[in-house]
């Protein structure tokens, strides 16, 4: 058990927010692993097999985050704000100083039993390999995560909003009470059953980062590299229902404005899908598709993803309201 205490300066700077980061990590181990999630299978089942034509389970990736225990800390600096987005992130981790990115792969060489060729090559000279490593994480943010981001950022924020209303109501107590059952508060300190390592505000910099994520699994994941606040990502509220198949019904309304092949399209694009896949699901044209989809991403309703040879498209979070409130 570690044990984090809090002063009035410290619950002053606690604060949330949506990291993009702390979603890829999380969500490339649960792919590598070849577990069959029963939360994520449908996600796994659709990306798997993009991340692996795209040989991402033999790149950067496959290296940094293991299948277990330690990912280098480099890889999820600090947010700068309430929701920072991945180029942000990406920038945060370019900066990462050589000291740093040694240091962080020195203990995954420890409690690996080693590095790979391209971890090697990484610590050898860090500011030119640190580029290649974002790249990557690049490609896999667009074939594994982008297509998918609207429907995990909208359990994101609903979890952030809860959590701000718990503080309003019930105060910053309950609420680091209520994270998960693997924490407990009590006499101004933050106690984590299920951390090993030891843990005290000299060695974890002031305040508490709180990060809500769809893919950290059942264990609440924890960053401390002082002087920046210590990390916590903790599995977001809403989880259980991420991935179910949402049937937009009563859209003749919808389609009156629209048209009816471009309502169509948005209710098939409940699971993202190619030109090919929508145009066979759809019984419209592979023109025709392609007609409409290039409207309705000029309308904001449809966002474009590159996954190798294929262009995957998606609903945003513009079109998931929109079919949300159509009575």
């Amino acid at each position: 058990m570690a044990e984090l205490v809090f002063s009035v300066r410290d619950l002053a700077q606690m604060r949330f927010a949506v990291s993009p980061m702390w979603e890829v990590g999380p969500s490339f181990r649960l792919l590598s692993s070849g577990v069959v999630h029963p939360v994520h299978r449908v996600w796994t089942g659709q990306v798997r097999p993009r991340v692996t034509a795209a040989g991402l389970d033999r790149g950067w990736l496959a290296e940094l985050v293991p299948p277990s225990g330690y990912v280098p800390d480099f890889l999820n600096p600090t947010p700068p704000g309430p929701a920072p987005t991945l180029a942000a992130e990406l920038d945060g981790i370019l900066a990462a100083d050589t000291e740093r990115v040694r240091h962080d792969l020195d203990r995954l060489r420890r409690e690996q039993g080693g590095l790979g060729p391209r971890s090697r090559a990484l610590y050898a000279k860090p500011q030119t390999r640190l580029a290649k490593v974002a790249e990557e994480i690049r490609t896999y943010w667009e074939v594994a995560l982008a297509p998918y981001w609207a429907r995990i950022q909208a359990v994101l924020d609903a979890d952030v909003s809860h959590r701000a209303r718990q503080i309003a109501e019930r105060g910053a107590a309950h609420l680091l009470n209520d994270l998960h059952a693997s924490m407990r508060w009590d006499d101004d300190t933050l106690r984590l059953l299920r951390r090993s390592k030891a843990l005290s505000r000299q060695t974890a910099g002031q305040g508490l980062l709180l990060i809500p994520s769809v893919f950290t699994g059942p264990v609440p994941f924890t960053r401390v590299t002082p002087p920046d606040p210590p990390q916590l990502a903790y599995p977001a509220r809403g989880i259980g229902s991420l991935w179910e198949e949402r049937t937009a019904t009563g859209t003749a309304a919808l389609a009156a404005v629209l048209g009816r092949s471009r309502t169509l399209l948005l209710t098939e694009l409940g699971n993202p899908a190619s030109t090919t896949e929508l145009a066979r699901r759809s019984g419209l044209s592979p023109a025709g598709v392609s007609q409409n989809l290039t409207a309705l991403r000029d309308a904001g309703l449809v966002s474009a993803h590159r996954a190798g040879r294929s262009v995957i498209y998606a609903r945003t979070l513009v079109a998931e309201s929109l079919l949300a409130a159509v009575p």
